[in-house]
């Protein structure tokens, strides 16, 4: 019997299994030794990623033949398909695969689209003609080129959702120790992203402008099969949640047997909703969840009636679970907090597109005989990141603990808020740079100069700026998501804090499509024309500040209003 309880209390208590589908040992697996592989993973992939992606638009401009709009636009589309993806990959692996075989089949697609890409730019007969600065695409080597680029996105899909989760349950939330460690994690997982990105918007850039794109696109393939091999060789040491089932149709069995039930009375007391009597929730992996009064009509799925028993068993398409219920509500309350970091994506997005095209006409020199690449300037909001998660984890945590007496210095909520709020300065800053670079361009007639003598280091604070929002905001959301998810359901609710990335990428893109044919009417160049100097690019920043601005307020009201998931029993 003691050996039993032994081997109990030297077991997860949150029905994560090893590698052999045993209860994970406590002291064998998970925790930091497990969770450093999936940092060097992820450090490995995002270095991929960024390597690719950092200068993509300078890439379609000078070996595609593309313009700045379409440019921009292609690269904001892209980049917002690389953030819808993961619903996919998220529903494959909370519904069949699991977050540890769902990366494992993903990486495959991703490394095949990197090699595509590198051919692209290698290949003779793949790779564009190109007469000194002028280059010639054919519109099959294009169709190459995007079709390497959204097989990366595909792969994307099964990786982003499921890392940082998988790296999550590393951590058994049962143990107080464990939990409290968890949320560091998340703070180093994204400094992991940043220091990949670092070497990617320094090195890489740089070697992709001054060695050739061969170069440029086969490092970053190379860093993603480094990134599989960091991945596999934790195998033995990972601690595995088993897949619940569809979450998918779970939430439409609620909404179903609501509307069955249509004109079912609800009982007041939440206690008469059906609920299975065990300890553990019927849907495989998750704890069981309190009921809540919100969105109450959907508690009519759980109302039961004597229809619900007639046949001796029961229908989930008739009778759902309270636990079953509070999974839509949780997932609906989430939607309006999602809803409120579009914009901020949209922010984010602008440092591999405008602010690239903004430092493009700036003064690139690093001494008489060094010039770095205009999207290179990234590699500041990366430094700005590396700066502030230690900080945040080490200095203002303390601090503001003594002030809110909350755990963690600040509820999740308000971390977010907080970066939100940080990031309207970072367009203030990136329009007030460009309006003294016009107003220098009209003093001194330089219309048609292609390198305004303006030091490009004057880029700076917007990318710092934009990083310590990034701290505040990403790494909240994506511990927010993690934890407010049912427990069956992580993927999915982080594929969703990723979609509002795409979200905001293709409002990016529709915002510059609208601008640049609103402003190009009767004959004008608009604020984004092939030459900025005759643009107006300081109006696109002020649009983002407004809408920054409406935004943090908006968000406030949500954030004031939200109610956090309860939970009830152990698995």
């Amino acid at each position: 019997m003691s050996n039993l309880m032994g081997d109990v209390a030297n077991t997860t208590n949150d029905g994560t299994v090893d590698h052999r589908g045993r209860p994970a040992s406590k002291k064998k697996t998970g925790h930091w030794k497990a969770s450093r592989l999936i940092l060097g993973t992820e450090c490995c992939e995002r270095l991929a990623f960024y390597g690719m992606s950092s200068n993509l638009v300078v890439y379609m401009t000078q070996q595609l033949n593309f313009s700045n709009v379409d440019a921009a636009t292609s690269v904001n589309n892209w980049a917002g398909t690389c953030y819808l993806t993961p619903l996919i990959g998220a529903f494959i692996a909370d519904a069949y695969l699991g977050r540890y075989k769902t990366i494992a089949s993903f990486s495959s697609i991703y490394v095949i689209g990197m090699v595509m890409l590198t051919l692209s730019a290698t290949v003779t007969g793949l790779k564009p003609v190109c007469d000194g600065q002028d280059c010639h695409p054919t519109k099959s080597q294009v169709a190459f080129a995007f079709v390497s680029l959204y097989m990366v996105a595909l792969g994307t899909g099964g990786i982003k959702p499921c890392v940082s989760s998988f790296g999550a349950d590393q951590f058994d939330e049962t143990d107080a120790d464990e939990k409290k460690t968890k949320s560091s994690f998340f703070n180093w997982f994204y400094m992991s992203i940043n220091v990949g990105a670092l070497i990617a918007s320094s090195v890489l850039v740089w070697i992709q402008m001054n060695k050739g794109w061969q170069w440029g696109f086969g490092i970053p393939a190379v860093a993603m099969a480094l990134a599989i091999v960091f991945f596999f060789a934790g195998t033995k040491l990972y601690r595995f949640q088993k897949p619940g089932g569809s979450p998918f149709t779970r939430i439409i069995q609620v909404v179903v047997a609501s509307f069955r039930k249509f004109n079912v009375k609800t009982p007041s007391d939440g206690t008469q909703l059906y609920e299975t009597s065990d300890e553990m929730s019927v849907i495989r992996g998750s704890s069981k969840l309190a009921h809540t009064d919100k969105l109450r009509f959907f508690d009519k799925a759980a109302t039961q009636t004597e229809a619900d028993h007639v046949s001796g068993g029961v229908s989930a398409w008739k009778l759902c679970t309270v636990t079953q219920v509070e999974e839509l509500k949780v997932v609906l309350g989430l939607l309006p907090i999602w809803a409120a970091t579009i914009i901020f994506s949209a922010v984010y997005g602008q440092m591999t597109t405008m602010f690239v095209l903004q430092g493009q006409t700036m003064d690139q020199s690093i001494g008489p005989n060094f010039k770095i690449p205009a999207a290179s300037l990234s590699l500041f909001d990366t430094l700005s990141v590396l700066f502030w998660v230690p900080v945040y984890d080490k200095v203002v945590i303390k601090i503001a603990k003594k002030f809110t007496g909350h755990e963690r210095g600040f509820t999740q909520l308000q971390r977010m808020g907080i970066g939100l709020f940080i990031s309207i300065f970072s367009m203030v800053v990136a329009g007030l740079l460009e309006v003294y670079r016009l107003n220098y361009v009209r003093k001194n007639d330089a219309y048609e100069v292609t390198t305004i003598p303006i030091s490009i280091f004057w880029q700076v604070p917007q990318y710092f700026l934009v990083g310590c929002a990034e701290v505040f905001t990403f790494v909240g959301s994506i511990e927010f998501f993690y934890d407010q998810a049912p427990d069956a359901m992580r993927s999915l609710c982080s594929a969703l804090s990723l979609t509002a990335n795409a979200v905001g990428s293709y409002v990016c893109s529709a915002l510059v499509t609208i601008v640049a044919t609103v402003t190009t009417r009767h004959g004008q160049l608009g604020w984004i024309p092939e030459n900025l100097n005759r643009g107006h690019l300081d109006y696109f920043f002020w649009l983002l500040a407004i809408l920054s601005v409406i935004n943090f307020f908006v968000y406030l009201c949500i954030a004031k209003h939200y109610t956090y998931k309860k939970t009830v029993g152990k698995q």
